[in-house]
């Protein structure tokens, strides 16, 4: 009977709002590969290749089907197999493990810091050790710039250095965001990302794609995308997979680039609002120095002993949605559990996935609905 007077539902994540900014561009540009019909490899996945290079300062960027395949295409690359581990924090999305474990090797786990929730370098170093002492080879790891912010590169690659392992940086959530003064994908450690739809930036289906700057590693991935072809498509050298990217996700994908740097700009003035209204009632994430971020999730931190389904539910009564990214860590999911996890334990990944909770983030989130957001926590805790 009341129905009428219920307040209306904040977008957790807006990409209609783009669409009413972008559509007739993005119609247009879906348009002209209708017409020309090269729906694979087309002139447009060449282009975005170019454009996604100017942005973040790559030599090379190698486009493909998902965020993903970019994971398994550098892992196949870097003959990735058994008895090798790859080192990933298990505070992350699967993809991350799952691409180790689908191409061979061992995914270890290592947990995060505490206030950044990227990779800790101190539980790196002690999964350095215990892949040896399990008998692995450690070959690689994978940085996660989670939530948006750049993971500690320059930290986390002098680990690697020192041990010969390559870096890996998935940059699922943080394509946008700069690690001093630089963007991802520009600093010359190859890096992955997706344009999944609900990315900072993302396109109207699968996509993804790698940065690096090794002219010879690219054409790898190349050949890798396409079933591992050589000079002629019935000579294939390798094994690869069918990982290319659609020629209309690239038409997307291009026209939304243009708008990329002032969505980044409005998603960080919200972030700077939440941060100012939130920062005295719960534990909201905090920058690094001379790190930046695409908040690609806004994620706080609840109290201790804080129930965090009543605190989710008093928000959605009131048009205001959230989601929990991750209430489990990956060493915490049945497919994983099994995997090695670095000694001295994941206490940090298993208490965040306790009491983390997101809000809604986006480019297009008024202040008049960041306010609601903002007083609808404040309310929750009698603040």
């Amino acid at each position: 009977m009341n129905q009428h007077l219920r307040p209306e539902n904040i977008p957790f994540i807006d990409i209609a709002a783009q669409r009413r900014r972008i559509g007739p561009a993005v119609d247009e540009a879906v348009a002209r590969v209708l017409a020309h019909c090269q729906f694979i490899n087309g002139p447009e996945v060449t282009a975005l290749e170019s454009a996604l290079a100017a942005f973040c300062g790559a030599k090379h960027v190698v486009t493909c089907a998902s965020g993903t395949d970019a994971l398994v295409m550098v892992l196949m690359a870097k003959g990735v197999g058994p008895g090798d581990a790859v080192l990933c924090p298990s505070f992350t999305f699967c993809a991350t493990g799952e691409a180790v474990a689908i191409t061979g090797g061992t995914p270890v786990f290592c947990d995060v810091d505490e206030a950044t929730f990227n990779i800790d370098a101190a539980s790196f170093k002690r999964g350095i050790a215990t892949a040896k002492r399990l008998g692995l080879k450690p070959r690689g790891v994978i940085p996660v710039d989670l939530f948006g912010q750049s993971a500690d590169h320059d930290e986390v690659f002098a680990i690697a250095a020192a041990e010969g392992m390559f870096v890996l940086d998935d940059a699922a959530q943080g394509f946008g965001a700069s690690y001093k003064g630089r963007r991802l994908g520009g600093m010359g450690i190859i890096t992955a990302t997706s344009f999944f739809p609900a990315k900072p930036l993302g396109c109207y289906g699968d996509g993804g794609a790698i940065f690096t700057d090794d002219a010879a590693f690219a054409e790898v991935l190349r050949s890798i995308r396409v079933h591992g072809q050589g000079s002629d498509k019935y000579d294939n050298v390798r094994l690869g997979l069918t990982g290319r990217l659609d020629t209309i996700q690239a038409a997307v994908l291009i026209e939304k680039l243009k708008i990329f740097d002032d969505e980044i700009a409005a998603r960080n003035k919200v972030a700077e609002r939440y941060a100012q209204g939130l920062g005295n009632v719960v534990t909201v994430p905090r920058l690094a120095e001379r790190h930046s971020s695409v908040w690609a999730q806004y994620t706080i931190r609840l109290p201790q002993g804080t129930d965090r389904d009543a605190f989710a539910a008093a928000l959605k009564a009131q048009g205001v949605p959230t989601a929990i990214y991750y209430p489990k860590s990956m060493h915490q999911q049945t497919a994983y559990k099994n995997y090695p996890v670095a000694d001295g334990g994941l206490a940090v990944s298993e208490r965040l996935s306790s009491d983390v909770i997101s809000l809604p983030m986006h480019a297009y989130l008024d202040e008049a609905s960041q306010d609601r957001v903002i007083q609808a926590v404040r309310g929750f805790f009698g603040a």
